[in-house]
């Protein structure tokens, strides 16, 4: 494989996080990951592929149904490691126990969803189902064996339009959030899918923990992803000037993907039921204030030429929740 030093170095970074008791518990165990092919996904493959002997591990079973993960990378992965199985596999209609060594799994990352409010809204339904149907099978497969941990993937996104006196979020807070409109597929499934780890830690004492991502970045992330990091860095690329649909005044904090993994890993090896908000409280960042960041180094970087241009958007619920 060709080597990315970024990626090289943030994966030595999330290692040395690791606690010595934390990296003991990925001894002699199998791991599991759905939506492995996506941005989180593309971290976590790299790292358990980098560090599976220094920690002990069997084996990674990787499942990706490619709607909108890429499997370039993760084919040249796959080639360069006998401890990864890639499958094609919809989490939603799929049988796990089909899936050669999935009985014998220890570790689960169930990851398996749209976070893209562009392609979620494409893909509604897909999106709902991953997090309910899909988290709800995984959790009636693996009740009954001796996991040591079941890391489900929620979002920022379930606190809604927070209170400012609720800003930072604590886990505590209950949410302001609309259950119907462009965005409910997302944030209600990602709630829904919460109860249901609740539900099985509570009735089957499972280790379930959950996590809540505010706002990642880094490498791996598809420029066509629509979200913001990733849409600015596409238009620097294509040299087009960088379009905001709103004012520029929204404020959001942005967690690197390196710090976001530690968390991710921390969180699933807990070893009982709780829920982290896994981003960071400042620097709270304007869009605009995010848009000069990229003209300015786009342009010592790439000789970009583009602009901030402010625009109304054409779709009539885009600045909807």
């Amino acid at each position: 494989m060709t080597e990315n030093y970024v990626l090289t170095e943030d994966l030595a970074y999330i290692f040395k996080k690791l606690s010595a008791q934390e990296k003991e518990k990925f001894k002699d165990t199998s791991i599991l990951i759905t939506g492995c092919g996506g941005f989180l996904g593309y971290y976590f493959m790299h790292f358990f592929a980098q560090y599976a002997n220094d920690l002990g591990i069997n084996k990674i079973i990787a499942l990706e149904n490619f709607l909108t993960g890429t499997k370039d990378w993760l084919d040249e992965l796959v080639s360069s490691s006998d401890k990864i199985k890639l499958y094609e596999f919809d989490v939603i209609k799929d049988d796990i126990g089909q899936i050669e060594g999935a009985e014998d799994v220890d570790l689960v990352i169930h990851g398996a969803s749209i976070a893209s409010p562009t392609f979620y809204r494409i893909y509604p339904l897909e999106t709902v189902d991953a997090n309910i149907w899909g988290m709800r099978r995984l959790l009636d497969y693996y009740v009954e064996r001796e996991i040591k941990g079941f890391l489900f993937f929620s979002s920022s996104e379930i606190y809604g339009d927070p209170f400012p006196e609720f800003i930072p979020t604590p886990e505590d807070y209950r949410g302001n959030v609309a259950s119907i409109g462009p965005r409910a597929c997302y944030d209600e499934a990602k709630r829904f899918g919460e109860t249901l780890c609740y539900i099985f830690n509570q009735k089957y004492n499972m280790p379930v923990t959950i996590a809540r991502p505010f706002n990642n970045y880094g490498p791996g992330m598809n420029v066509n992803d629509k979200r913001l990091p990733a849409d600015f860095a596409k238009a620097v690329i294509d040299n087009r000037d960088l379009k905001i649909f709103s004012d520029g005044t929204p404020t959001r904090t942005f967690c690197y993907i390196s710090d976001a993994i530690t968390g991710y890993l921390k969180t699933l090896l807990h070893d009982q039921f709780d829920v982290f908000n896994i981003g960071i409280d400042k620097p709270e960042v304007s869009v605009k204030q995010f848009s000069e960041f990229f003209i300015s180094h786009g342009r010592e970087i790439f000789g970009y030429e583009g602009n901030i241009v402010f625009e109304k958007s054409s779709d009539s619920e885009y600045l909807t929740d």
